[in-house]
Formats: structure tokens, C-alpha cells, sequence
């Protein structure tokens, strides 16, 4: 790695050693449940009952769910390998598959969709701290924009501390909305129990089209950030197998994302509110509960963009512009307000929201299958990673044959966008193999392949 001294890039982007890894097992699963339990995915939950009729019952959102989460937790493990074994991140990662210039524009594709949610999930936020803030000051404060700012320059400074502030952040929050939620949901089971049968348990529902389309939808909110698994396995603690680590993200993804969908659906049953803080102020009339539900809110969001939303396009700025990464972090969080996501959270835009999900799944599915086709076939979960970090290195150009595949993977997926990240991993992986296999005969980037 000649160029990593005299590259400011590289200080950042550079593999971490066994001693740099402080991320425990314990922590890391906690990270995840953090990130799991947020009012995005309550409100994927809620999504079910569309005016107080379910089109998914009880056993079909848990069989979609199981599913998804299967899915996730598969890729994750298998995803995650070349970071956690040679410390890499996800952008460095991607120039085998890509090459350095082509790595430009496949990470983007990561960083764009998760700068969107940074925002959304920020002014979402903004909004309950304003209702906090609204209550301490009895109605004196009224300014949501303001409390989106404050949100975001908190989420800016915890940045800067790395993954040390993920870590904390995520164990905290885990802990707290943990009990906030148990508690909802003793309340539901006791006050709504006969509703929520009704109109979600005892509903006929759909094994169609709505049945697949609810996974994926499910396995969007995690697409983005399965891609970039590496991000996370590199600052994993070393000796963990891959069968634990493949259960590290198994069980918080099912505790987290199973509960806060129930809930999800729970609240719109008993409400037919489709908003769940909304639904939530239906069911209890106490201020106080209402107030420590804001509380929730604000913890979920910053728990939430600190693990999924901020180190990826981070690292991605920091690829693009050589910016360390605290530079990087605090860009990250200015594109976030530019993104005017109050714009993207009213009433008529919030349909547009799961369009915007299955439309970056088309790509996002495609460069799964070829980061993993990559690894796991071409090159046999062997990493030459001088070579990647190397100026003039084999993987210096652009791989063409990953732009094709991808393009006509993401082509492939835009025919049935309900089921765009399936068809798009899918086709990608198959046509990349064919592409690798069979032209591109003199390309540098099938050195070290089965195919050189």
C-alpha cells in the first residue's frame, strides 16, 4: 500500500488492525437492535392496515417477515466476510468487483439512499423533540425546523467520535425504547386486544403479490446497509466465527424488527391511524406517556442514523472528496438537510417513500450479487488487498463487466418493481458471472480469478 501514506483518503479508508477493534459481541448485537427499533419500521408495520383492513393478517406478515429476515441475515454473514478477515470497508471492498473508478459510481448507490433517511429520520425526529420542547416551554417553542437542526449538529458531533458513539449510542437506545415498547404493548394486548383481532389477526389477507411485495419492501430498509456489511464486521472484535457472527445479526434483526412491526400493526388496528405516534396519542391519554414517547422517538432516530445512515456515506465522501473522515462526517450531515425532507415526509409523499425504497433496491440488489459472485466464486474468499489500495494496481480502471451487470440487473428488476431487489440480485449475479467468464478476455480484473 505505497500511496495509503501520502493520501489523506487512506489514513481514513485503511484496513483496521486486531488492536483497533473494540466492538464486542454484546455490543454489536445491541447496535442492531438499535437500529431496529425506529417508527420507520413501526410505520412498515402500520402500512398493513390500509382503511382498517389488512392486507397481510397476522400469520402472513410473520411468514414475509421470517423470510425477509432469513434473507438479511444470510447476506449480512456472507457479506460481511472479506471486512471482517482483512479490515477493509465496504468502498475498498467494491474496487474488486468495480475497480477504482468504477467503485465512484457504484458508491453512490449506497450513499445517496442512506443520506435520504439520515434526513427524513432527522426531521422525524425534530418533530418529536419540538413536541417535547413545546411542552417543558407550555407552547412557548414552536419551531420544528430549529429542532431539526439541533438534531442533526447532535448527530454531527456523536459522529465525530466514530464507532466508539455507535456503540454507545446503540446500547442505550436498544435498552430504553426496549422497555418503551414492551410497555405499548402490554397496554394494546390490554385495552385493544379484540380490535387488533379483527382487523389483522382474523383477516383473510394476501399469499399474492402483497405478500411477496411486503418482503420486499422489508428487505429494503436493510439493503443499503447489508451491501455495506464490511463497515461494521471491520470494527468487530477478532475470533468471532462466521456462524456467530451470522447469529450476531439473526437475533437482533428478529427481536427488533418482529416486536416493532407488531406493534406497527397492532396500533393501526386498534386505531385505524396509520401514523404511529398519532395512533399512539390515541390510545393513551397521559401526558406525561406522551412526552417519554417523544423521548423514544428522538433516542430511536439518533440511534438509527448512527448505525445505517452516517458511516457508510461517510466513507463514501471520503473516497470522493479525500476528506478525513470528522470532515466527512459533518458533509454527510449538511447533504442530509439538503435533501428538505420535510418535503418527503408530508401526508402525499409518504407512498412516494416505499417507491423511493424499491427503486434503489433495483440497483442496490445487482451490486450485492456481484460483490458476492466476486468473492465467494470468482476469486474463492481471496483478497489481495495491496492491490486494491495500489495506484496502477489491476484494479486501477473500470470493470466493465460489473457496469453491465449491473445496468441490466437494475433493467431487469424495474419490470416488477415490487420485486425489484430479488429479480435485480438475481439477474445481476447471473449475468456478471456469464460477462466475467466469457468476455473482457484480457481484462486486469480477472488476475487472481478462476478465470485469469
Amino acid at each position: 500500500m505505497s500511496d495509503k501514506k501520502n493520501s489523506k483518503q487512506d489514513t481514513t479508508l485503511h484496513p483496521t488492525t486486531d488492536k483497533e477493534r473494540h466492538i464486542g459481541s454484546l455490543s454489536f448485537m445491541f447496535m442492531w437492535i438499535s437500529d431496529g427499533v425506529n417508527l420507520g419500521n413501526m410505520t412498515l408495520g402500520a402500512s398493513l392496515i390500509v382503511a382498517g383492513v389488512a392486507t397481510l393478517n397476522m400469520v402472513q406478515t410473520f411468514v414475509a417477515a421470517g423470510i425477509a429476515i432469513a434473507i438479511i441475515s444470510i447476506i449480512f454473514a456472507l457479506n460481511d466476510r472479506p471486512g471482517y478477515r482483512t479490515g477493509i470497508p465496504y468502498v475498498i471492498q467494491l474496487r474488486q468487483s468495480f475497480g477504482r473508478k468504477g467503485t465512484v459510481f457504484a458508491s453512490l448507490f449506497r450513499a445517496i439512499p442512506a443520506i435520504v433517511w439520515y434526513g427524513v429520520q432527522s426531521w422525524i425526529g425534530g418533530t418529536a423533540l419540538n413536541e417535547i420542547l413545546k411542552a417543558v416551554t407550555s407552547g412557548k417553542f414552536d419551531s420544528i425546523a430549529i429542532c431539526f437542526v439541533i438534531l442533526v449538529a447532535l448527530q454531527i458531533v456523536l459522529s465525530l467520535f466514530g464507532f466508539g458513539a455507535v456503540k454507545w449510542v446503540g446500547t442505550v437506545a436498544s435498552i430504553v425504547i426496549g422497555a418503551g415498547l414492551i410497555y405499548v404493548f402490554v397496554i394494546l394486548l390490554q385495552s385493544h386486544a379484540d380490535k387488533i383481532a379483527h382487523n389483522w389477526i382474523d383477516e383473510k389477507g394476501s399469499w399474492g403479490l402483497p405478500f411477496f411485495g411486503f418482503i420486499m419492501i422489508f428487505m429494503g430498509n436493510y439493503a443499503a446497509t447489508f451491501l455495506s456489511a464490511a463497515d461494521y464486521s471491520r470494527e468487530l472484535k477478532p475470533g468471532i466465527s462466521d456462524t456467530k457472527r451470522g447469529f450476531l445479526y439473526f437475533s437482533p434483526i428478529v427481536i427488533a424488527y418482529g416486536f416493532v412491526l407488531a406493534i406497527g400493526a397492532m396500533l393501526s388496528s386498534a386505531t385505524g391511524n396509520a401514523n404511529p405516534v398519532t395512533a399512539f396519542a390515541e390510545i393513551v391519554d397521559n401526558p406525561y406517556i406522551k412526552l417519554g414517547m417523544s423521548a423514544f422517538i428522538v433516542l430511536g432516530v439518533v440511534a438509527t442514523n448512527m448505525v445505517a445512515n452516517i458511516v457508510a456515506p461517510t466513507y463514501v465522501i471520503t473516497l470522493l472528496t479525500n476528506l478525513k473522515y470528522k470532515s466527512a462526517a459533518i458533509v454527510t450531515g449538511v447533504l442530509a438537510c439538503a435533501t428538505f425532507p420535510w418535503l418527503l415526509v408530508k401526508d402525499q409523499s409518504a407512498s412516494n417513500l416505499n417507491i423511493f425504497v424499491l427503486v434503489y433496491c433495483a440497483f442496490l440488489g445487482p451490486i450485492a450479487a456481484i460483490m458476492l459472485i466476486e468473492y465467494y466464486v470468482l476469486r474463492r474468499q481471496k483478497i489481495d488487498v495491496k492491490d486494491l489500495y495500489a495506484k496502477d494496481g489491476p484494479f486501477d480502471g473500470v470493470n466493465w463487466a460489473a457496469i453491465w451487470a449491473l445496468v441490466i440487473g437494475a433493467a431487469v428488476a424495474f419490470i416488477e418493481l415490487k420485486l425489484a431487489w430479488i429479480t435485480g440480485f438475481v439477474a445481476g449475479g447471473i449475468v456478471y458471472w456469464l460477462l466475467m467468464k466469457y468476455t473482457f478476455k484480457n481484462s486486469p480484473f480477472k488476475k487472481q480469478t478462476r478465470y485469469e
